[in-house]
């Protein structure tokens, strides 16, 4: 696993998801949408649901970052030991699981979650955090890598316009591990500066595989010029 991490410094992660109700909510779609960043470059792919995931991994050969968005709590994003040992056991190399300091359905604390998995799988583990705290503590846990991915999506912190490189570059500082920088990154420019901040890797969503949010911008920017 040393070298799906050394594979992912300084590179881009596309991450491909749709919204339940969405139209290409489907795993074949999201698989083609997978295969496509692949063909322009991606060095990862992060994508959420079983079945996504089992199409997604069989389909590019590059590493994938699974986790499962799941229930109604504010923990979400693989919630539980049971949500993150189902996500490994789609052949994914990297599970995404919430690292935030809130209450998880199953009981279980982030260090608990993040080394149970460990013992059970051989894979590594993304702790998707909103504060530098958060970060710390998840590093210190175990967690192989740290993202941004929750900042400002919480009620205790500040969304910010675009990414939060303040975070990042307290992070970056304050861990061993690689912070990858997640959320609101929306352009070249921002992926290019969440670098510069200090992101061992960069994921971009929305700004690249969301047909909805972008055509929502242009017409916004054409109501409003």
């Amino acid at each position: 696993m040393a070298d799906v991490l050394a594979g992912l410094r300084g590179r881009l992660i596309v991450s491909c998801q749709a919204y339940p109700g969405e139209p290409m909510r489907d795993p074949r779609t999201m698989t083609q949408v997978a295969q496509a960043a692949v063909a322009g470059g991606a060095a990862a792919i992060r994508a959420q649901g079983l079945e996504d995931l089992a199409s997604i991994r069989m389909a590019v050969d590059v590493p994938v970052i699974g986790l499962w968005k799941d229930g109604d709590a504010p923990v979400r994003i693989t919630p539980t030991l049971a949500h993150a040992v189902a996500v490994a056991h789609t052949g994914v190399e990297v599970v995404a699981l919430d690292g935030t300091t809130r209450d998880r359905p199953d009981g279980l604390t982030v260090a608990e979650t993040i080394a149970t998995l460990h013992e059970r799988t051989d894979a590594l583990v993304m702790a998707d955090c909103s504060t530098l705290e958060e970060g710390v503590a998840a590093a210190g846990a175990g967690a192989d890598l740290v993202g941004t991915t929750l900042a400002g999506y919480t009620p205790y912190t500040v969304k910010t316009s675009g990414p939060d490189l303040g975070l990042v570059e307290r992070l970056a500082r304050a861990v061993e591990v690689p912070v990858i920088c997640e959320g609101r990154v929306h352009t070249p420019a921002d992926a290019a500066r969440a670098l510069e901040a200090g992101a061992y890797a960069v994921v971009v969503g929305t700004a690249i595989t969301h047909p909805a949010s972008i055509t929502g911008w242009f017409v916004d920017a054409l109501r409003h010029p």
